[in-house]
């Protein structure tokens, strides 16, 4: 009788939700603190989309019976990457659109004043930059999250895939048995 591997896509895909619950509530608890959105705590997001890469890949290992293999624990790492990069690019989109706009705004208006500040464009081409800002800027953030979900995405889930790898012997020998010698 053949078994049946467990999927990694319902391990994977319940950590990337757990993970985007994180997310927005980082994302909300940045806005009711008034944390600039530039700031360097922005980053704090990183730390979550991490662990939860680990421990997705650890579920799966453990799922399959404490034996991992290079490759599923790559695949593992890279659904969940790309399924919390898809649903976080969403809310990021209705987030920006409909839930805060006045957050883009707030970009916008700090991209002008850095744009200014540093007086390398005119005044037109600042003009210009902030107008296109304004038509593509959320379509380039939505984007750019399923991109540096992906890119970031494959290079956690190399690291894990090797710290978990655990691949299960070729000839699986039971311990309690003793081998006894026919020529004996």
């Amino acid at each position: 009788m053949e078994t049946k591997l467990p999927s990694s896509n319902q391990t994977a895909f319940k950590w990337a939700i757990i993970y985007v619950i994180i997310a927005i509530v980082i994302t909300y608890a940045f806005q009711f603190l008034n944390i600039d959105q530039s700031s360097g705590a922005k980053y704090l997001t990183y730390i979550p989309f991490i662990a939860f890469m680990f421990l997705a890949q650890k579920e799966y290992k453990d799922q399959l019976g404490g034996y991992l293999t290079f490759s599923q624990g790559l695949a593992t790492g890279f659904k969940y990457a790309m399924i919390s990069g898809v649903i976080l690019a969403v809310f990021l989109y209705l987030y920006f659109t409909f839930l805060s706009p006045q957050i883009y705004e707030q970009i916008l208006t700090a991209t002008q004043d850095k744009l200014t500040q540093e007086g390398k464009l005119s005044s037109d081409q600042i003009e210009t930059t902030i107008n296109f800002m304004k038509k593509f800027g959320i379509i380039s953030i939505v984007f750019g999250s399923i991109i540096g979900s992906a890119f970031f995405g494959v290079i956690l889930a190399l690291i894990g895939a090797a710290i978990f790898k655990n691949e299960k012997p070729p000839f699986d020998i039971n311990d309690e048995t003793t081998y006894v010698d026919p020529a004996v």
